[in-house]
């Protein structure tokens, strides 16, 4: 199956850097990667690098809320999928799972890119990290330079406090990355057990005659709770909308 990485984040946090990083140094010279990035990013220095790498292809794909459409990939190649910056997050991680079932493929890992300064600046958007890092495996912090010790050393013993099992891997300038092949290793390190296959879940308001709602003992795991929705559509949690605090054009 083909394997994904799923890569969350805001624009300018440095997302294409790292997988350029992770393609050239982590993957060995014949495998093929596909690198997903939503239409409605803009272009990146880093794209240029990217592009110099033989086993590397650079595509864009749109956000068709509330599905991510079907793609052609590449026969054994790895997919680095770049979440859509300007559109939910959530939204595109609660379609992501229907996704690889559809394109017989697998995924591998979850990233979340934090952009230190942005966060540190925006306390309102801590919020919505702590959505994003509830779904990842590795959360890479970018853009550090020149920040408070205390503010990153308590923003990491907030998430170890509560035991999150992720990996926190403090980035170098440029998106280099000291062990790749880590990052890339599939063993799940998220809270979430949405992805985990073969569960099952249960879906709010459906009951059957053998099975009660509040039965301890149906082997089913409960709702996802970043996706449970009220009777009027709205999410239980809802996050900021994190677009009003990007970088102007």
């Amino acid at each position: 199956m083909k394997p994904v990485y799923f890569i969350l984040g805001t624009p300018g946090s440095g997302r294409r850097a790292i997988v350029r990083d992770l393609i050239e140094n982590g993957l060995a010279a014949e495998e093929k990667a596909l690198v997903l990035v939503a239409e409605g990013e803009a272009a990146d220095p880093t794209d240029a690098d990217l592009a110099k790498l033989p086993n590397a292809e650079i595509r864009r794909w749109t956000w068709t809320e509330p599905i991510i459409p079907p793609l052609e990939v590449p026969a054994g190649a790895t997919i680095f999928f770049l979440a859509d910056a300007h559109a939910n997050q959530i939204d595109q991680l609660e379609a992501l799972k229907p996704w690889l079932e559809s394109q017989g493929a697998e995924l591998a890992r979850i990233f979340c890119v934090v952009d230190c300064h942005l966060a540190e600046q925006n306390p309102v958007l801590r919020q919505w990290f702590d959505a994003c890092i509830h779904f990842a495996d590795v959360v890479f912090l970018t853009r550090r330079e020149g920040l408070a010790n205390k503010w990153l050393s308590d923003f990491i013993k907030h998430f170890k406090d509560l035991r999150y099992p992720c990996h926190f891997v403090q980035v170098k300038a440029k998106g280099h990355l000291a062990t790749p092949l880590v990052w890339l290793d599939p063993t799940v390190r998220r809270v979430t057990q949405y992805f985990d296959e073969g569960e099952s879940y249960e879906i709010e308001g459906l009951e059957t005659d053998d099975l009660e709602a509040d039965d301890e003992d149906t082997g089913l795991l409960p709702p996802e709770p970043y996706f449970i929705r009220q009777t009027s559509g709205r999410r239980d949690k809802e996050l900021p909308d994190v677009r009003e605090f990007f970088p102007k054009k």
